[in-house]
């Protein structure tokens, strides 16, 4: 039996401790939570035996193997310290970190110690996304030309929520851009260059950014991410001899279209629990039974790129200085 401490209680907690309560072999041993009652709460839910008024009482849990942090971005670090001192596995919520700095120090930390760390980066884990990467990587795309993607909806403006608040890691590009970034680093590697514009709350963080992500080869990447409007969602990918589109939300869809040079249109559509939860909490197990302490699905030079270009585009914005439509009354 896997037994997990999740850390913190808001609503991803929520949704991944539900899965983990409910998949074979795994339960939820014990919540965590600067706030005691909100952990008792949580932990009721989810039949979780403990709940702890602290990070630092959840880590040391004996019966913990691993420890899913849900946190705001702002404090990843923070609980994956204690988490990796106390030779707890992690699987940590997207992005890794608020900054490239403190994903660099968490993966230091865990390779030092030998202890399992994974990014919970869902979206590699949906089977759709998992067979559009197998079709580019096997060669039945040709020679991938682009990808277009976009994922935003409108925030009301409230500078002490936390996608609008600096100080736990708000914006656009962290909490929401990392999912069309990483449809592109997926299938295209790191790209070679990108322009990126966009604009600033008044709290100055991103409230919207536009990438063009540009590789050696000519390959493309158009994105879009925003917290003022209600983008599509969708994702397409082309290359020179098929094309897929992904339903809305792309980054976990239960339908995939696939486009050939010749015949009908191919339909792959899976069912609702196979958005991808379940298969980053499988992987952790299965690389913890295997003695691994990486994932190859969720690599972490993966998530450390992802956050180094995160932060690339975010200075962008902040140097561009444009202010964004929302104001403080809105």
């Amino acid at each position: 039996m896997l037994s997990w401490g999740i850390a913190a209680t808001g609503g991803i907690a929520r949704t991944v401790g539900q899965v983990i309560a409910g998949e074979p072999g795994m339960r939820v041993a014990a919540v965590g939570s600067r706030d005691l009652d909100r952990a008792r709460g949580l932990a009721g839910e989810l039949a979780a035996p403990r709940a702890y008024g602290s990070y630092e009482e959840l880590v040391l849990d004996p019966e913990v193997d691993v420890v899913y942090i849900a946190t705001p971005h702002s404090h990843h670090l923070r609980v994956a310290e204690l988490a990796i001192a106390a030779g707890r596995a992690v699987l940590c919520e997207k992005p890794l970190a608020a900054t490239a700095a403190d994903a660099e120090r968490m993966v230091k930390l865990a390779r030092e110690a030998g202890v399992f760390l994974m990014e919970a980066m869902w979206m590699r884990f949906n089977p759709l996304v998992r067979r559009l990467h197998g079709l580019v990587r096997d060669g039945s795309f040709g020679t991938l030309r682009s990808v277009s993607a976009s994922f935003g909806f409108p925030q009301p403006y409230d500078a002490a929520h936390r996608l609008w608040d600096p100080a736990l890691g708000g914006g656009a590009l962290l909490d929401l851009g990392i999912y069309p970034m990483g449809l592109a680093q997926l299938l295209l590697g790191e790209p070679g260059a990108m322009s990126v514009t966009g604009t600033l709350s008044p709290s100055e963080v991103d409230a919207e950014a536009g990438l063009l992500m540009s590789w050696n080869d000519g390959a493309r990447a158009l994105l879009d991410t925003s917290l003022l409007s209600p983008l599509a969602n969708t994702a397409t990918v082309t290359g020179t001899t098929m094309r897929a589109d992904l339903e809305a939300p792309f980054f976990a869809p239960r339908r995939m279209v696939l486009h050939g040079p010749s015949g009908e249109p191919r339909e792959h559509v899976i069912a609702a629990a196979d958005n991808g939860y379940a298969g980053e909490i499988r992987e952790v197990r299965d690389a913890l039974a295997q003695g691994r302490t990486e994932s190859a699905v969720m690599p972490l030079e993966d998530s450390l790129a992802m956050m180094r270009l995160i932060e690339e585009a975010r200075g962008h914005v902040a140097r561009l200085r444009c202010l964004s439509p929302v104001t403080a009354g809105d």
